[in-house]
C-alpha cells in the first residue's frame, strides 16, 4: 500500500468524482483511476461504486476513509517535522487576491512574510471571475489560499473571517433622494447601477437583496475594482451600493445613504481548502495576515470591523 494511493483515494472520496479529484491533485484522470484500482487490489475489496452518473463509497471504502485520512495527515506531519530542521520553510504559496487595498496592505504583508520565510516562493493571482473564480480554484487545488468575499464558506472550504463592511448607497448630489438619510431598495428600482461583475462578493449580496425586494435592476457599468465606482456615480451615470470603505468622505458631488431594511454586509476573509493538513508555509501565513489587517480608525457603525479569525 503506497501513500500516494491513499492520497488519491482520499481525493476521490471527498470529491465523489474522478475528474474533479484529478484536477485537485493536478494529475491525469487515468493516473487517479489506476491508483484506486491498485489500492483495491492490495486490499482485496472494492472501494467505490461507479456508474455513469455517480461515484459512491462502498462499505469498505467508508471504513477505509478515516484511517486513510489519519495516515496521510501523519505522513504530512512527518514531512513538516523534517522541514522544520532544514533551516526554515521552503516551497511555494499561490494566493488569490482581490480589490481590498483599504482593508489589507498586501505589499507589507508579503514583505513581512518573505523576510521571515525567504525560502517560500509567493505567487499572487488576481481574479478573472471574482470570488466565484477563487472558490473554484481553491476547490481544484490551483490556489493554496485566497482573499474572498463570502458570507459563509461552501462545502470543501474553510473561511477565516477577517473583517466586514456595511453596504451603503451612493447617489449623485442632484439625485431626487439625495436629501434623505436612507434609501430603500425599492426607491432605487428605476435607477441604472454601477456595480462589480457577476461573481464578485459585493455584487452577489446586492443582487440577493434586490431579488428579495422583487427588483430587477439594470447594471449599466461593471467595474472589477469597486473603489472606482464612486467616480462613475459622481458623473451622474448611475447609483451604486458599495461597502462603506469604498464611499468617499466629504465629497460634495456625492451623497452616502444608509440602505433601508436589515443591515447588509460585505464579508472579507481568507479561504483555504478543508481537505488535508495545511502546509507549514500556509500555516505561517495566517498570523501575518492578522497583523496586517488594517482596521485602524474604523468603528462598528457600518465601517470595517474585525471578524472571526478562528
Amino acid at each position: 500500500m503506497e501513500l500516494r494511493h491513499l492520497e488519491y483515494f482520499l481525493a476521490v472520496a471527498e470529491e465523489l468524482n474522478f475528474t474533479r479529484a484529478a484536477q485537485r491533485l493536478r494529475v491525469v484522470q487515468s493516473g487517479v483511476s489506476a491508483s484506486v484500482r491498485a489500492l483495491e487490489r492490495d486490499l482485496g475489496a472494492r472501494l467505490f461504486e461507479r456508474t455513469s452518473k455517480q461515484v459512491s463509497l462502498t462499505a469498505a471504502g467508508a471504513a477505509l476513509l478515516p484511517q486513510a485520512r489519519r495516515a496521510v495527515e501523519a505522513a504530512q506531519a512527518a514531512r513538516d517535522a523534517v522541514i522544520q530542521t532544514q533551516g526554515g520553510l521552503h516551497g511555494s504559496l499561490i494566493i488569490g487576491t482581490m480589490s481590498a487595498s483599504s482593508l489589507i496592505d498586501l505589499p507589507s504583508l508579503f514583505a513581512e512574510y518573505h523576510a521571515a520565510h525567504p525560502g517560500v516562493r509567493l505567487q499572487l493571482q488576481f481574479p478573472s471571475r471574482g470570488t466565484v473564480g477563487h472558490v473554484a480554484d481553491l476547490l481544484d487545488g490551483s490556489l493554496d489560499a485566497a482573499f474572498v468575499s463570502l458570507p459563509s464558506p461552501p462545502p470543501g472550504l474553510t473561511l477565516r473571517r477577517l473583517a466586514n463592511s456595511r453596504m451603503v448607497v451612493l447617489l449623485p448630489a442632484d439625485h431626487p433622494l439625495a436629501s434623505r438619510a436612507e434609501a430603500d431598495p425599492r426607491d432605487l428600482a428605476g435607477d441604472p447601477f454601477i456595480d462589480s461583475p457577476v461573481g464578485w462578493g459585493n455584487r452577489t449580496v446586492v443582487d440577493e437583496r434586490m431579488a428579495e425586494a422583487g427588483i430587477h435592476r439594470q447594471v449599466i457599468i461593471e467595474v472589477a475594482d469597486i473603489i472606482i465606482a464612486p467616480a462613475f456615480v459622481r458623473r451622474g451615470l448611475g447609483v451604486a451600493v458599495v461597502p462603506d470603505f469604498a464611499a468617499p468622505d466629504d465629497d460634495p458631488r456625492l451623497r452616502v445613504l444608509r440602505l433601508g431594511g436589515r443591515p447588509l454586509f460585505w464579508e472579507f476573509g481568507l479561504a483555504t481548502a478543508s481537505h488535508g493538513r495545511p502546509s507549514p508555509a500556509l500555516r505561517a501565513l495566517l498570523p501575518v495576515v492578522d497583523r496586517n489587517l488594517n482596521a485602524e480608525g474604523r468603528t462598528s457603525e457600518g465601517h470595517i470591523t474585525p471578524g472571526d479569525t478562528h
